[in-house]
């Protein structure tokens, strides 16, 4: 049983580990929308932008002003890490407001998910001119943007990224845990190790590795039962 909540040390294990994923998968404003790379605004001025249509339609102007003036840079000098970190942020937080995000579903809409594939042709371009180091901010919110888009390979590299500037056990735990749902089994035991090596807590060491490995044996399961899962085909007439 994954969650065996017996001992208070597993239970703060389990904790410490869950919540920094619940964290990552939370696709909703929270997380996403931090300024960053010369971007203005903040995640309060997202949500207080929904709270008004007139307060919508002047987020969704501002940010496609903040997208061009970064495409305009992009295209002036393609070289220009910053403007492609810009306007990788600037598209994931439109995605954020007025007709691209389904408030009611707590769901992107079509286009605003079309916001988030064009991030992560900017986050492409970012990452391929080697940004040293990387910003911590739009990694963050490109591990999130590329786990709503269904992505799980383009977040570990996301979150892979952030262990870079962030080598803590909890960054590293993420890492583990996304890259055996892609996965990616020999990155995440690279990860997990990491994570443990850490942790200073001896119990808390034993629990995240134990945690992990469950993890990593769960996630195994999982994907062979989704090969072994019938694949469904056109009903013939």
């Amino acid at each position: 049983m994954l969650f065996d909540l017996r001992s208070g040390g597993r239970r703060r294990t389990i904790k410490f580990v869950y919540a920094g994923l619940a964290v990552l998968m939370f696709v909703g404003f929270v997380g996403f929308g931090i300024g960053s790379s010369g971007l203005s605004g903040s995640i309060g001025d997202l949500l207080r932008d929904q709270s008004s249509n007139t307060g919508a339609e002047d987020a969704v102007k501002r940010l496609n002003t903040q997208v061009a003036n970064a495409e305009a840079k992009t295209k002036a000098n393609p070289n220009d890490v910053a403007a492609w970190a810009a306007l990788a942020q600037a598209r994931v937080r439109l995605a954020q407001v007025g007709d691209n995000f389904d408030n009611a579903a707590n769901n992107y809409t079509a286009e605003g998910r079309r916001q988030l594939n064009a991030a992560g042709a900017a986050w492409d371009k970012y990452v391929a001119l080697k940004p040293s180091p990387p910003d911590e901010r739009l990694a963050r919110s490109m591990t999130q943007a590329f786990l709503a888009l269904e992505q799980p390979a383009k977040a570990v590299t996301a979150q892979e990224m952030l262990t870079e500037v962030e080598p803590a056990a909890n960054t590293f735990t993420n890492l583990a845990l996304l890259a055996y749902q892609a996965g990616q089994t020999r990155k995440g035991d690279l990860a997990s190790a990491k994570a443990v090596e850490l942790t200073e807590d001896k119990d808390e060491k034993k629990d995240l590795k134990e945690q992990l490995e469950q993890a990593k044996s769960q996630a195994a399961l999982q994907q062979i039962q989704d090969l072994a899962s019938p694949t469904a085909t056109p009903s013939g007439k």
